[in-house]
């Protein structure tokens, strides 16, 4: 259809008509509704909706018909572009450095437990002592009390 819009298709819902490629979609569509019973007896290829056969034809039609090839081209390109992506997009990503190191810091703190405004100001763990520091600005203070009331407290 694309080499030679001119070229004459014959149509499948009357043998006597006879259209020109450029026009063939649209007379199909006229043609459909002129032709219900003959419109209930054809199927359409999944492949091109031009290629209107019996339905008893239909399966045999699957496995000839020339533009699957197209389609199955279209589907194999775009997964391999997908596949192309995913890989540059994975092997573009470096992971930062990293500074830590888990076991000197884990031997640098104390076995004291984290309190959140409470600083310990010893290093030894048997002669630690506490004090309070408040680690807000000063335009800032804590709250003294919850603002809900806990009812298992009362």
């Amino acid at each position: 259809d694309v080499l030679d819009p001119e070229r004459l298709i014959q149509c499948p819902y009357n043998k006597h008509h006879r259209i020109r490629a450029c026009r063939f979609p649209y007379h199909l569509v006229k043609c459909r509704k002129s032709y219900p019973e003959v419109a209930k007896e054809l199927a359409t290829c999944p492949f091109n909706a031009r290629h209107l056969v019996p339905q008893a034809d239909l399966s045999d039609h699957i496995t000839k018909c020339n533009d699957k090839g197209f389609i199955e081209q279209d589907i194999v390109n775009q997964f391999s572009g997908f596949q192309r992506e995913q890989m540059n997009a994975v092997s573009a990503w470096q992971a930062p450095p990293c500074d830590e190191d888990w076991e000197t810091e884990s031997l640098e703190q104390s076995d004291s437990p984290f309190v959140w405004g409470v600083t310990n100001s010893g290093i030894n763990s048997s002669s630690t002592t506490f004090e309070q520091k408040n680690c807000l600005p000063s335009r800032v203070r804590a709250p003294e009390s919850f603002p809900y009331a806990v009812s298992w407290k009362s």
